[in-house]
């Protein structure tokens, strides 16, 4: 027997992966434009989302090839760590956002970008409001045609963001048929917003060149020496470093 479902998988988001930046073209430039010039101003960009989301503020956090002007938003009750069905209630309650974001200083000129591939829970929605207020560009990074379907009157956060890209996935982002009679399985959410994460920040590097504030593996040459100078530059301003 082979490994035909993994194989089919994997082929489904290849497809889906190459796809995105041809249906998305303008949408790219404009964040690409807007993450560029958040860092040549020395400002900051913010990475935020719940429940299987905020995988992807982490994602930019502090890693090899990352830049150290990213700060992840975070909050435990809204990961999934200490209690999943818990944190999937928590996301759809309103008035959480503001007292969350309150710890990070987001202001004119920051770029804040917010995952949520439904699109529609009240605290992705409340911090793209947030973000607005404080005068961050905000990025959206959703599935329109899942939040179109789920919104039934609620706001979407890609309806209220200064610039939204579309992950392209299904609604209920499982959309691989594994096995016949069962629900289908593969989300695409992360693995495609993960790689327009990093797309995004590999156009603002491309762009500032040497001034690129990026971060180098830990086990590779010259990197403690690399890594402890911008761990120092932004350490007051990221809680997380």
């Amino acid at each position: 027997m082979t490994a035909s479902a993994a194989r089919a998988f994997l082929d489904q988001a290849a497809a889906a992966l190459s796809g995105l930046f041809a249906s998305q073209t303008e949408a790219f430039e404009a964040a690409a434009t807007a993450i560029t010039a958040a860092i040549r101003q020395d400002r900051l960009i913010y990475l935020f989302g719940t429940g299987h989301s905020h995988m992807l503020a982490e994602e930019g956090h502090y890693r090899a090839g990352g830049l150290a002007c990213v700060v992840p938003i975070l909050d435990t009750a809204l990961m999934l760590h200490e209690g999943a069905v818990e944190s999937t209630r928590r996301e759809r309650e309103t008035g959480l956002a503001a007292g969350i974001l309150a710890r990070y200083p987001i202001g004119t000129g920051d770029v804040l970008l917010v995952f949520s591939n439904s699109g529609v829970n009240a605290v992705p929605v409340e911090a793209v409001r947030h973000g607005q207020a404080a005068g961050a560009c905000v990025i959206a990074v959703t599935s329109e045609a899942y939040a179109r379907q789920a919104a039934a009157g609620r706001d979407r956060i890609g309806a209220l963001a200064d610039i939204t890209i579309d992950n392209d996935t299904v609604p209920g982002d499982a959309g691989f048929q594994a096995a016949p009679d069962v629900p289908p399985v593969g989300p695409l959410s992360t693995i495609i917003g993960a790689a327009i994460l990093n797309a995004l920040l590999a156009e603002a590097v491309s762009r500032l060149g040497a001034e690129a504030p990026v971060y180098v593996s830990a086990n590779m040459p010259g990197a403690k020496d690399r890594n402890a100078a911008l761990v120092a530059r932004y350490a007051s301003r990221n809680p997380h470093l």
